[in-house]
């Protein structure tokens, strides 16, 4: 418990403190973040013995569409740079073409897969760091991103305290035996809370869209945590890695984050 509090406790402070300065530092924090996250995908995924998917390949590919969307969002590039990452995707068939291993097109998925599941989600929370006041802007503001971070932080904490107090029916036994019902209501309740108390402070957003996106944390943010627990349950494996000690590696800490930051920024764009 000392070592996950710990840790806990630094992961939490690199975020925050990243996250607060400006739009560089964030950009190089999450571009951090989405290299190990595609790192540990395919070293998990290569578990299988079935699955060899090109690493190398799809981490550069990875992190070159990080960065370059990042750099695009902060208007250093033009729009037509995209196309690199774009064509190096689609190189990806070919070069599989060439490895003559078996299975190929589920190489070729799992690569693409790992470049775009934690790619994407990453770029979409970096962007929502420029809206305010009903519309996308060039200046840079921590806000939504950190509110984002508390709010699934928040959902992660009061879904565990409630299960672990309160938990007696099952939600989704045949992917992850511990969650329960009462847990993810709990944390949803927990959560609209947290999105009422964030709009007194962060005011980039009205008081109705934070309660919305608190709301869209806590749904996809926990189906999103069964989701990770669906890949590691066909690998047959506990953790995606160990690189956070206590608390498992980055896939498992940032699974509610890969589906519920899509649905947050589609609501975003759609109220612009």
């Amino acid at each position: 418990m000392l070592t996950r509090t710990i840790t806990g406790f630094l992961f939490i402070a690199a975020i925050v403190t990243g996250v607060y300065f400006n739009a560089i530092i964030t950009m190089c924090l999450f571009s951090l973040i989405v290299l190990l996250g595609i790192d540990e995908f395919y070293g998990l995924v290569k578990k299988s013995k079935e699955i060899k998917p090109i690493k190398f390949w799809g981490t550069i590919t990875g992190l070159s569409l990080m960065i370059i969307l990042c750099l695009h969002i902060l208007e250093i590039v033009e729009y037509k740079l995209l196309f690199i990452p774009l064509l190096m995707l689609f190189t990806t068939f070919l070069i599989e073409l060439y490895r003559k291993k078996d299975n190929p097109f589920i190489n070729i998925s799992y690569a693409i897969l790992g470049a775009v599941y934690i790619v994407v989600p990453f770029a979409m929370l970096f962007h929502l760091g420029f809206y305010a006041n009903d519309s996308f802007t060039s200046e840079y503001s921590f806000q939504i991103i950190l509110g984002f971070f508390i709010l699934l932080w928040t959902n992660d904490t009061g879904a565990y305290l409630s299960g672990r107090f309160f938990g007696k029916h099952k939600l989704f036994e045949r992917v992850s035996p511990k969650k329960t019902w009462e847990g993810s209501i709990g944390g949803a309740i927990v959560t609209i809370g947290g999105g009422f108390l964030l709009s007194m402070f962060f005011t980039n957003l009205s008081l109705t869209n934070w309660i919305v996106i608190a709301i869209l944390i806590a749904v996809f943010g926990g189906l999103g945590d069964l989701v990770e627990s669906m890949l590691k349950r066909s690998l047959k494996i506990k953790d995606s890695g160990s690189l956070l000690p206590g608390h498992g590696g980055i896939l498992d800490r940032f699974d509610g984050l890969f589906l519920s930051v899509p649905f947050v920024y589609s609501y975003i764009h759609l109220i612009s």
